[in-house]
């Protein structure tokens, strides 16, 4: 009887030992992501859900890429540019038409019935878009609207592409059956994103999927862009990983597409708010505790317009400042914060600036503003079609050639990187016609060509 009572003891011993073990090592996977310890103020400390990644992330692709530009590069890189985009868009010399970019939604699940689990229904993806829409473009009458003296229309406008990369057909929807998968970082970077990734020079990757592994209590990431790859600029090359991870979860709107979501993350502000990570906005505290802003506010996210903060807010259940010996409260409202989705409906002025500098600098972010693909395949004009040669361009001329040699081209306008109009000129020729840079400065410039059938926007690089 002893015998049986030492043994049973024994594997009562070991099954508690095990189960212990199993739960500090989950405990201590949880604490990680990307390799990396969390930043506890990732996690709401009322439900335990990490709002945001992209930190982390961030130091995860700088420690596998060593050309990857770092935080202080990037922001040397980026500082002078979006210093002149505020005096622009303040002087009003820049053109406030709004910009396009077309996206793709990747829609991974493991072979659920539509509108199951991961499988989110098209109605949830085109939910998304619309809020992605009110947010960015400050619209009235919607939850993005606001009446913040520095609120910003960002004036961009996200339209899911209708032509796929093989030129067929699309609704920007791109369903893609995986199973014996759990999403976690090394399965979603090593396999889901290469795999299933459009090209990201004409596309702004969104992918939807279940998050497990050390990814399953969070909502989203996103991946930063990067420096100019212009000679002598550092920069990251890390393409084929390019765009934005959401949680089918906190993906969508509840108010117009009912159906299962993270009860506070349910209003589509989850992507709001990860988009602002992949078009180079940082978290209004900056990532650390310090309450310091000096004059380009380096030591949070570069916008002297949101009030000092040292850490995330998860509600805006108050009035909160964490920073009281500088002026302004926390700006729990803005999309930048970690707040509900029910709170957020601000950008600011100068996040605008650092976001159009982005679109006009940064490689993939510059070539999505002039790629195509969200137009009807049938309905895009084939007479348009052009190309530059060479570019980039590496001596004083480059020629700009029309598919249809008997296209009248009227005009041209070029324009620098930030949109301030460089030289406009008369061309009023058939097919084609030369340009001249002799003493340009190496950057990337944008280029309105005027033709009788339409105009056609085009982007080159001038290199030494």
């Amino acid at each position: 009887m002893k015998v049986k009572i030492t043994i049973y003891a024994r594997l009562l011993f070991l099954i508690i030992f095990l189960t212990g073990s199993l739960v500090y090592s989950q405990d201590k996977q949880n604490n990680k992501l990307f390799g990396r310890s969390i930043d506890e103020r990732s996690k709401n400390p009322e439900n335990g859900l990490i709002r945001c990644a992209s930190t982390e992330y961030e130091k995860y692709l700088e420690s596998k890429d060593s050309t990857r530009a770092s935080e202080k590069q990037f922001e040397e890189w980026l500082a002078p540019r979006a210093k002149r985009m505020k005096t622009l868009l303040k002087s009003a010399k820049i053109s406030s038409a709004t910009i396009t970019i077309p996206v793709v939604v990747h829609v991974i699940h493991s072979g659920l019935p539509l509108g199951q689990g991961a499988n989110i229904s098209d109605a949830r993806v085109e939910s998304q878009i619309t809020v992605l829409n009110q947010d960015y473009q400050k619209m009235l009458g919607t939850p993005g609207y606001n009446t913040n003296p520095v609120g910003a229309d960002m004036e961009i406008e996200f339209r899911l592409a209708k032509t796929d990369p093989f030129g067929h057909a699309t609704n920007g929807i791109d369903r893609v059956v995986k199973t014996g998968y759990v999403w976690s970082t090394y399965n979603i970077e090593t396999y889901m994103k290469p795999q299933t990734q459009w090209d990201p020079d004409k596309y702004l990757n969104i992918w939807v999927c279940e998050f497990g592994g050390d990814l399953s209590t969070t909502l989203g990431y996103a991946q930063f862009p990067e420096s100019s790859g212009l000679p002598g600029l550092s920069g990251p090359y890390t393409a084929n990983t390019d765009g934005v991870v959401i949680t089918w979860k906190a993906f969508g709107s509840a108010d117009s597409a009912p159906g299962t979501y993270y009860t506070i993350y349910n209003k589509g502000r989850t992507l709001t708010h990860e988009m602002g990570h992949a078009l180079g906005l940082r978290h209004i505290w900056g990532d650390n505790s310090l309450c310091i802003v000096d004059a380009t506010d380096s030591y949070k996210d570069y916008c002297l317009d949101t009030p000092a903060a040292s850490e995330p807010n998860y509600d805006c259940n108050a009035i909160y400042d964490s920073c009281p010996s500088n002026p302004g409260n926390d700006m729990t409202e803005n999309y930048m914060d970690y707040t509900q989705d029910i709170c957020m409906n601000l950008f600011t002025l100068d996040q605008k600036a650092r976001v159009l500098t982005v679109l006009q600098n940064s490689p993939r972010r510059a070539s999505l503003t002039t790629s195509d693909v969200w137009q009807d395949p049938e309905a895009m004009d084939t007479s348009l079609s052009v190309r530059l040669s060479p570019n980039p361009v590496t001596d004083d001329d480059f020629n700009v050639v029309f598919t249809d040699p008997n296209v009248l081209i009227t005009d041209s306008k070029i324009f620098d990187s930030v949109g301030l109009l460089l030289r406009e000129q008369k061309i009023n020729q058939r097919g084609g016609f030369r340009v001249n840079v002799a003493g340009w400065t190496p950057e990337i410039y944008n280029m309105i060509v005027s033709t009788s059938s339409g105009t056609k926007k085009l982007r080159f690089i001038v290199v030494r």
